[in-house]
């Protein structure tokens, strides 16, 4: 890749499509179903394994820096769950590894020289021996080209003692067998990345092997598997309880409605009647009959001056 691929990779991983401008390039959202998930979340085994002896070459779905940027500023906001589809595509890749890993020790037990179980025991020792050797040589490795020597010289030393262990574990096996089938290569398959490993391998052969891109891209990907795993796990419950408090606030809403609603449906009771309307017609009673007494008097009037009228015509 030329100085200017790799500088448009890096505006692309940090900018995202819109950096420039370019509308063909925004037409293909990170959410398309065409887009892999696993790039998306740095864990697409096409891309880790590639250069190595178990290159799978071009992913069938999209891969694009760009759209990775887009991706984790979006996730920022909202959670997308993209980690269901990377654990499905990286456990049918594991198991595929697993699968193979399997044959390959069928087709070693049937073409090696059958051995008992004591010396299949003895060499086995051996060759754990030999991947302790391995991981420690390229554990050095990695911390003298990181600059730390002391670190680097306590883990050679490390080796050491396990030199001495597998020198004695190799005696056993030796002596446990006879000379000619020692001298056979006893091969066995590394249960991390399928790759056949010699009994009699020097250490530069388990150092290459142990620090080298394959075996360190499979431990990657078994790692990210893990890590996913936990992630959904963690995700799924922190969902559950959201909708379990959801739920509880809708029944504790729908209660209080209920409630109200029973209230405004019980019967109203009628105010008492006020002494105001009978105290005016008490008085308009009483005013009646004072009108009745002053009529009378005035009948009784009107009476005896008629009596006295009829008096005075007697006497004339």
């Amino acid at each position: 890749m030329s100085a200017q691929a790799q500088m448009r990779a890096l505006l692309d991983q940090l900018m995202g499509t819109a950096r420039d401008g370019d509308e063909t390039r925004q037409m293909v959202k990170f959410s398309d179903d065409r887009v892999c998930k696993s790039h998306l979340l740095n864990c697409c085994p096409h891309d880790i394994l590639s250069g190595t002896r178990m290159d799978l070459g071009e992913c069938t779905k999209i891969h694009d820096l760009a759209l990775r940027a887009d991706y984790e500023i979006a996730s920022k906001d909202r959670d997308m769950f993209f980690e269901l589809d990377a654990v499905d595509h990286l456990e049918s890749f594991i198991a595929d590894c697993d699968r193979r890993t399997e044959l390959a020790k069928k087709r070693l037990a049937e073409t090696q020289e059958e051995i008992s179980a004591e010396v299949a025991a003895k060499a086995e020792k051996v060759h754990e021996l030999n991947e302790e050797i391995g991981k420690l040589l390229a554990k050095a490795e990695q911390l003298g080209a990181e600059g730390n020597v002391d670190e680097a010289q306590k883990v050679l030393q490390e080796v050491e003692k396990v030199r001495t262990k597998k020198k004695d574990a190799e005696e056993e096996y030796r002596n446990s067998m006879p000379a000619s089938s020692f001298q056979q290569q006893k091969l066995r398959v590394c249960e991390v990345c399928s790759a056949y490993l010699g009994l009699h391998d020097n250490d530069r052969r388990l150092a290459d092997h142990f620090g080298g891109k394959l075996h360190l891209g499979f431990i990657q990907i078994r790692e990210k598997l893990d890590q996913l795993k936990k992630t959904v796990v963690e995700k799924q419950e922190t969902r559950n309880q959201e909708r379990l408090k959801r739920r509880e606030e809708r029944e504790k809403e729908e209660k209080m409605k209920k409630t109200t609603r029973s209230r405004s449906r019980e019967p109203k009771s009628a105010p008492p009647e006020s002494g105001h309307g009978s105290g005016r017609r008490g008085g308009g009673e009483e005013g009646g009959g004072e009108e009745g007494g002053v009529k009378r008097e005035g009948e009784n009037g009107r009476s005896d001056s008629r009596r006295g009228e009829d008096r005075d015509t007697g006497d004339l």
